[in-house]
């Protein structure tokens, strides 16, 4: 297989064109137009290629998945050494382990058991080593900026901290995270490590990550990178473990069907991405709570951005789902002109609806699902009388969801489980009378002293705020 190039979903809306290679990709994070990165083609896998991969432990499975969009920044011995280091800390000897559920043939694909106890470290333990080995080779050094709804805040701080080659500023929403979710980053004390609580959502949040980007001047002055999954090195480590459930349930003999959670649609795309390069997936079942503006497109053909309302699952408290771009660049039959005037349009007006041609081609790509918090409460108690097993609150909407939308019992579903319970104490309490276990990783972590500035939703601040840290030479 040969290696990839990159171009952005708005590819075409500015005069000048794109083709990056990965390094270039990973570097940048956001797209100089705007737009987010994608590989120019999918690298294309046979049957008999994937069943080839049967066998294979996850390290070299991931390192095998990952090599075609890797292509020359890493050779082969260097990429399955960075792999090696990155899971090397996670709980199970499996990395992810699938377990089976005694109800409705559905399986659990477990993403939590990284340092932080959320899928997010399955990508950021992987980019947070890449991007230092790059910048050190060349003996650079980068800012990371970047927004989180919970997970990914706390996932990038524990990837980079320490290191030489990196600052990180991370954004969350003031009192919108849980109290695990805060102190899991406002507790690391490292000296490159930035947390900035901000008077807002997490849509404010991404967007002011997303003017930092915008600011050309300002971008290269700080030489910004992203490791939110607007960085496609995000996605691309967690299409292995589609591959890695899919090829333990009998791919690519057998297809297989994944309900996943989610707000900002990265952890879904992956599958997506997955299913382009051969992987047999039947279907994708996008699971939201009440904020649920994924499920309402799937059911209407409209985004429409309403309020964001707080809830149980607060990582996909979101309204503007930024990968959702990619998806929406292929729906676009990758006219990046079309969809940059389609993007903008959206953020004016809060709305933006397609074709009834580009809804049939959405609604058989995927299906969808929603569940509030009385819902999500429910789904947790049940989980835990049904199977024995104690879910987070974003996995519980997961598992109701695909409870609801099955489908056919002949082909596994397996739901993607994205957090400790452990995170969420609160809600497993009121659903199911006790608290979870507290693992070892979480052990101290209510004493231990905080440290975070905290700033109005305004662009202005956060720049003074960056440009007070010193800036490289």
């Amino acid at each position: 297989m040969t290696s990839l190039r990159y171009i952005s979903t708005r590819q075409g809306s500015r005069p000048s064109s794109e083709r990056l290679t990965f390094e270039e990709v990973m570097l940048a994070g956001l797209a100089r137009d705007g737009g987010l990165y994608v590989p120019e083609s999918w690298p294309a896998w046979s049957r008999t290629e994937i069943a080839a991969l049967r066998g294979l432990s996850y390290t070299d499975l991931a390192a095998r998945v990952m090599a075609p969009f890797v292509g020359e920044t890493f050779d082969a011995a260097t990429l399955g050494r960075l792999v090696r280091e990155a899971y090397a800390g996670f709980d199970a000897p499996d990395v992810v382990p699938l377990k089976a559920l005694p109800v409705d043939d559905l399986h659990l694909l477990e993403l939590f058991h990284g340092p932080t106890l959320a899928f997010k470290d399955v990508a950021l333990q992987l980019l947070g080593r890449m991007l230092d080995a790059l910048l050190t080779r060349s003996g650079r050094r980068a800012r990371i900026i970047g927004a989180t709804s919970g997970d990914t805040g706390s996932a990038a701080i524990e990837a980079v901290r320490d290191r030489a080659a990196l600052d990180i500023f991370m954004l969350h929403p003031r009192g919108r995270v849980s109290e695990v979710q805060r102190r899991q980053m406002t507790t690391v004390l490292a000296p490159n490590v930035h947390n900035i609580a901000i008077e807002g959502t997490f849509d404010d949040c991404q967007d002011l990550a997303k003017a930092c980007f915008n600011d050309l001047a300002f971008r290269d002055r700080h030489r910004l990178t992203a490791v939110n999954s607007i960085n496609f090195a995000r996605v691309m480590a967690q299409i292995v473990y589609y591959f890695h459930a899919a090829l333990r349930l009998g791919a690519p003999e057998r297809p297989v069907s994944f309900c996943v959670p989610t707000g900002n649609f990265g952890n879904i795309y992956a599958g997506y991405a997955a299913r382009a390069m051969g992987l047999p997936i039947e279907r994708l079942l996008i699971a939201s709570n009440s904020n649920d503006i994924l499920t309402r497109f799937i059911e209407s053909g409209a985004q429409q951005m309403t309020g964001v309302t707080p809830t149980l699952s607060p990582s996909m408290d979101i309204q503007v789902s930024s990968n959702f771009e990619r998806y929406l660049f292929d729906l676009f039959d990758r006219d990046g002109k079309a969809l940059a005037a389609a993007m903008e349009s959206f953020r004016a007006t809060g709305a933006m609806a397609v074709s009834p041609a580009q809804l049939a081609r959405a609604r058989a790509a995927f299906d969808a699902g929603r569940l509030d918090d009385a819902g999500t409460v429910d789904a947790i108690a049940a989980a835990k009388r049904e199977t024995g097993e104690t879910l987070d609150p974003h996995t519980a909407v997961g598992y109701a969801v695909a409870r609801h939308k099955r489908g056919d019992r002949a082909v596994p579903m397996v739901v993607l489980a994205t957090a400790h319970p452990a995170k969420f104490p609160d809600a497993v309490r009121q659903a199911t009378g006790a608290p979870p276990p507290v693992p070892a990783r979480l052990a101290g972590l209510a004493s231990r002293p905080e440290h975070y500035e905290t700033l109005p939703n305004d662009i202005g601040a956060l720049k003074r705020l960056m440009d007070g840290a010193a800036v490289f030479a």
